[in-house]
């Protein structure tokens, strides 16, 4: 498991963003920020799929990776409401894209206009910001590759990337994981650039 030894020695920071691209390490890294802390609360999003052998050999590998005491909660469909309720110690959230996944499916707006999904999002955004226990959140990376071919691809990106953008925003630290390395994006100590607008350009 990745870890992290800067976390040994500080206080973990209210709110923590990892990033990270498919097989980036930011599970096992954020994982890591919460080991040997105790209580932990897991919010588990990805939803069972039993027809999809390779989505639930991903799904045991997570669950084989925590430790046995830490609680894991099913939240593929209340995140925000699971993040409402005040809990003792450290929370865990992987990760935000299946998250939005499962949003965009249940309410049937893979076909929709952008934007359908809005309110959901800023209701996961606004229960993260009032969090008053350590929370950090595992969060796809999804602006680097090309634009996708399809529209539900490019619409997953474009809200994965404005959602990504509003929790960075809140989040008292922000790490992106390359390639199992941890690179630092901002601290509680610094202060959050200007917004940049959701409509940026076509790519």
């Amino acid at each position: 498991m990745l870890r992290s030894d800067i976390v040994r020695t500080v206080t973990l920071p209210l709110r923590t963003l990892v990033l990270g691209g498919t097989r980036s390490g930011k599970s096992a890294f954020a994982e890591s920020l919460v080991e040997g802390r105790h209580p932990v609360r897991y919010l588990a999003t990805g939803r069972h799929d039993p027809t999809d052998a390779d989505w639930v050999a991903r799904i045991d590998a997570h669950r084989r990776r925590r430790p046995s005491q830490w609680t894991t909660v099913e939240s593929s469909t209340n995140l925000a409401q699971a993040l409402s309720t005040s809990v003792d110690g450290a929370t865990l959230v992987d990760d935000v894209g299946t998250w939005l996944t499962g949003a965009l499916d249940d309410r049937q707006a893979w076909d929709l206009p952008r934007g359908t999904i809005t309110p959901a999002s800023d209701a996961l955004v606004q229960a993260v910001q009032h969090c008053t226990t350590p929370v950090v959140l595992v969060s796809p990376e999804v602006g680097w590759g090309v634009v996708p071919a399809t529209r539900s691809g490019r619409l997953f990106q474009d809200e994965m990337g404005s959602l990504n953008r509003k929790l960075a925003t809140v989040c008292d630290s922000v790490v992106l994981v390359v390639a199992g390395l941890p690179l630092t994006l901002k601290t509680a100590t610094m202060h959050a650039p200007g917004t940049v607008s959701d409509t940026d350009g076509p790519s």
